[in-house]
């Protein structure tokens, strides 16, 4: 009976990656303005938006950011979304503040992607999906 349960518990799990995996490809399906996945790098002004339209890295950390950020944004509740937004604007303003420094960029945004892991990992968790 525990073996059958796991295997339930196992496959609940592999369809609930397997939706948030298309979901995953369907918003990186969506028209991108050019550059960047949060913003039009031919409107860039400020330092950090132009270097993260110039540094292929920094776009690649950008695209994968945005994307978590839409996805946990639809899976979690209303309370949960509210303070994800919160810590987004002032991720944008931690961003800003490392001007056009591309080591300080990328640092906060690997710390913005590992928070929205976290919040993917415990929605699996919580399945049954």
């Amino acid at each position: 009976m525990k073996r059958a349960a796991s295997r339930i518990s196992a496959g609940a799990l592999a369809c609930g990656l397997l939706a948030l995996g298309l979901l995953a490809l369907a918003l990186a399906a969506l028209p991108r303005p050019a550059g960047a996945a949060s913003f039009d790098c031919a409107a860039a002004k400020a330092p950090d938006e132009k270097v993260i339209c110039a540094t292929r890295s920094l776009n690649d950390l950008d695209v994968k950011m945005a994307t978590q950020y839409a996805i946990v944004t639809r899976l979690v509740g209303m309370g949960q979304r509210g303070d994800l937004q919160d810590q987004q604007r002032a991720f944008l303003k931690q961003r800003a503040a490392c001007g056009s420094a591309v080591a300080c960029i990328a640092t906060a945004y690997q710390a913005r992607i590992a928070v929205f892991e976290r919040v993917l990992d415990g929605v699996v968790s919580h399945g049954p999906f």
